[in-house]
This record gives C-alpha cells, structure tokens and sequence, in this order.
C-alpha cells in the first residue's frame, strides 16, 4: 500500500529527481518477480509487462506514460543491445552445421508466416490487404530472449542441433520482419503504389546490412585489439560506440541496421579480442537489463482498457498464428532439408512472439494510419498470449515429441560443442565428498581463479545449469573449465579447502 501511494505521488509530479527512484523501484521488482518466476515456470517476459501495466495510468502506480515515440526510441536501443549481445554469444562451430536451416527459416519463415497471418487477417476482418499483411509482419519473427529464459529455467538440454537452430533463428529474424513491417506500412501510406515499388527496397535493406555488417566487423576487430585504452573497462565502453555507430550508419545509408549489428557480432564474438570475457559479461548483464527496461516501458505504454475490445479477434488471430501459420511456415521452409518430423514441429511450436513485435506496433502508430491503435492492441495481445500459451508449454512439448537430450548423455558433448576453443586438459569433472569445504556454500563465495567456472552441476541424476547463488551439496558432480591446468588444479583446491593459494 505504501508503494502505491508513493507511485500514485510520483505520478502527479515525475520529476528529474524522483524519476530514479521510481525506475530504480520499478528495476528491483522486476528482478526480483524474473527470479521468482523461473520456479513456476512463468515466462519473466509476462511478468516484465504486468509490472509495467500496474504502474502505469490505469494500474496502481497511476504514471502516465503515452509517447510512442520516446517508446520506439526505447525499444530501438534495447534491439541494440539484445541483438548484439546474442550475436556475441553465438558460437560459429555449433550454428555452422545448421546455417542453411536457421537462415530459411529467418528469411523465407517470416515471409511465409507474415503472408499466411496477414491473408487470414484480411478475410477475418475489415483491415485491407496491405493493412492486414503489415498486422502479420509485424508478429512474424520470434523472441530469443523468451525462448531461453524459460529452457534454461526448467534446465531442458535439446538433442544435437536443435537448440543452435533455435538460437539462430531467433536471433536473426528480426531484421526480415523489420524490413517487412517498413515495407507494408510504406504500402499502407501511399495507397498510389503496389507490391513490386518495395522490392528495390527490400534488396537494399537486406544487402547493404549484410554487407555493411561483415565490414565493420572487421574494421572493428582491429580498432579494439590495436587501440589501447589503459583501463580494461573502456574496452566494453568502446564496444557499445561501435554497436550504435554500426547500426546508425548502415540506417543512415538505406540498409538494416538491426541486420548489420548482428552480422558484426557474431564475427566479432568467433575473434580473438582483448579483453573479450570482460565484452562478454557486461553484455549479457546489458542485454538483462534492456530486456527488463524495455518490457516495463511497454507495459507502461499499454492501456488495459483498449484492449478489452480486442481480445476476441485478437484471441482468433493468436491461435490461427500458433497453429497454422506458424506451423506452415516451418514446415515449407524446411521441406528441402533432412530432419525428423517432431524436430520440425518442436520449432514450429517453439515461435514465441515477444517485445519486438510491439515495438514494431509503434511504427504505424507514429505513422498515424487509421487503424494505428487497433493494430497496436491486437499486437500486444497475440504477444502476450503466445508467450502464455506457448512458453509455459514448451518443457511439455519437448518431452511429447522425445526432442530432449536423455539423462545418460556426457556433459563434455555440450560443453565441447558450444565452447569447442577450450582444451580439454582445462575441463574436468570434480565429485563432491561430504567433508569438501564447498559443501553448502554458495558458488560466489568459493573465492576461485578468475578463468575457472562451474558450467553444469549433475546432481540425482540431473543437469543444473548453476549461478553464483547456487548452493553445492554433498555428492555433486561439477563440471569446471578453465584457461589452464594450473588454474583447474586451484579451483578443486577452493572446493576442498578453505581460502586458496595467494588469496
């Protein structure tokens, strides 16, 4: 009650300095509520937005937030940093097996699944053909982030290259929806044009954020090896001017953006860079904190009573989305390629449509077409109830359609997949005997080398994916790797022993 009161106050007189406050509040829930979540197996992007919408205008926070733009901007900046995040963090070794499949899928499956949605819209409702194709480019692409905070939350592991497919997808799709969504709204607006005036466009969207991409990739490889700064912490900082110098200028010359700054890290990430761990960690605490930020700010965007009135259509699409079009789309775009049936299926249901869609929504509201609000509102629904219906499902599925990786497999096999530059004279397997000092203690207070890291814990015969929270018990298995024998060899002596050498 006290928190209500305080929001209903801020909300009155949102000042320069109460804002921080208010956000700051806003921040610590959300962690707090992501964290909790994952025991439930409830996806923290649902979470994210429902805080959002309880402290906005019409929830008990009563903050009124209704700019789509400063919203766009918000969300843009996010894409930034989510989509560069997880190009770093993609390994070349696992997603080369797959390319072909992940690339039909993040080109040739969007086309498929906005065209199949946007015609299904069109005969359902009185939305014109271009308005309905731009309704089902806009929900065309899938949302990585949603995908893997609820796999890693129920410590499903996928069989062989499935969840390098998914990763991949996920991550490069984007850009074809955002090309799209900008293609149709451009119909939507000039109604004098047809069909063929966006291809040229399309081309050079795509072809210049690929080109652009992979070039400054490179140039920016040797910019960060060969300045030296003097302080490791700029490195990271001079990563992130380069992120947004990447994107702007690409935009800047007619290609996609969104599209380069991926291409870029994933080069980037498959380098050797100074300092690269460090790049890494404070990217993936970036990409947490932009997701968290971005899914308050379209909750706040959101007005619950607007879409009241939507929920039936919006509910019809949604489902049409998750069972047909979906489905097809997958289905079409991975008939020339040899996989088994259930993986097929598993990809299709795994097609959650998370925040990106509704910052593409914010397009034609700033455009101001006619059905701008409707558009928006069926938008956020089918986002919301895809990631309720599909992302509380998908451990579920997994298991119906025998796509997990079953309990006998070593976990050297992902280990070496995922992370294949690691000797393995630096991975080792540690049993957990019940007078080792580590026993009941937390990871983060075991004092290790700093290359040393426990990447999976097997305990009952089941693979944990571990934090620094995690609590080690009696008779674990962990599987630690490290940069040297030397530093291995000082991790086990942390897990026996009290303090380290040289501590």
């Amino acid at each position: 009650m006290e928190l209500a009161i305080l929001l209903n106050n801020e909300a009155m007189n949102l000042t320069i300095e109460n804002i921080l406050l208010v956000g700051s509040i806003l921040l610590f829930i959300s962690i707090v509520a992501g964290k909790t979540s994952y025991r439930f197996g409830v996806p923290t992007l649902l979470l994210f937005l429902a805080i959002g919408m309880l402290a906005g205008s019409e929830g008990i926070g009563g903050i009124h937030f209704d700019d789509p733009k400063a919203a766009q901007f918000i969300g843009i900046v996010s894409l930034n940093f989510i989509l560069f995040s997880g190009g770093l963090s993609t390994h070349w070794s696992a997603v080369k097996p797959i390319l072909r499949e992940g690339l039909v899928l993040s080109t040739v499956g969007v086309l498929l699944t906005a065209v199949s949605l946007g015609y299904f819209v069109w005969l359902i409702t009185d939305f014109t053909i271009y308005e309905s194709m731009l309704l089902g480019s806009i929900v065309s692409s899938t949302d990585a982030a949603a995908v893997f905070s609820i796999l890693r939350s129920k410590n499903l592991t996928l069989r062989k290259n499935l969840r390098p497919t998914l990763e991949l997808e996920s991550g490069s799709n984007d850009p074809m929806a955002y090309v799209l969504t900008i293609a149709f709204l451009t119909l939507v607006i000039n109604q004098d044009q047809n069909i063929t005036s966006i291809i040229p466009m399309f081309l050079q969207q795509m072809i210049l954020g690929g080109v652009f991409g992979f070039a400054f990739g490179k140039l920016s490889k040797k910019l960060i090896n060969r300045i030296k700064l003097g302080f490791e912490g700029l490195y990271p900082v001079l990563v992130i001017a380069l992120m947004f110098i990447i994107f702007s200028t690409t935009d800047f010359f007619g290609g996609n953006g969104f599209l380069a700054i991926y291409i870029s890290a994933v080069y980037l990430g498959n380098q050797e860079l100074i300092h690269k761990n460090t790049i890494l960690q404070m990217y993936d605490g970036l990409a947490w904190l932009m997701q968290i930020v971005l899914f308050l700010t379209l909750g706040l965007l959101v007005f619950p009573s607007h879409i009241v009135p939507f929920m039936g259509i919006g509910l019809i699409i949604s489902l049409f989305l998750i069972v047909v079009a979906r489905p097809f789309s997958v289905l079409i775009s991975l008939m020339f390629f040899k996989m088994r049936l259930r993986r097929r299926f598993y990809i299709s249901w795994v097609g959650l449509r998370g925040a990106v869609p509704i910052v593409f929504a914010t397009y034609p509201l700033l455009a101001g077409i006619d059905k701008a609000d409707m558009i928006f509102n069926i938008v956020f629904f089918i986002s919301v109830t895809s990631v309720l219906i599909q992302g509380t499902t998908l451990t579920v599925v997994a298991k119906w359609l025998k796509v997990g990786s079953p309990e006998d497999i070593s976990p050297y096999t992902d280990i070496e997949k995922w992370q294949p530059d690691i000797p393995k004279s630096a991975i080792k397997e540690i049993d957990i005997k019940a007078d080792y000092y580590a026993v009941n203690k937390k990871i983060v207070d075991l004092n290790f080398p700093q290359s040393a890291h426990i990447t999976m814990i097997i305990r009952d015969n089941e693979y944990l994916t571990p934090t620094g929270f995690t609590v080690i018990a009696a008779n674990d298995t962990l599987v630690v790797i490290s940069d040297s024998e030397s530093d291995l060899a000082e991790a086990q002596r942390c897990l026996q022993h009290e303090g380290r050498t040289g501590s």
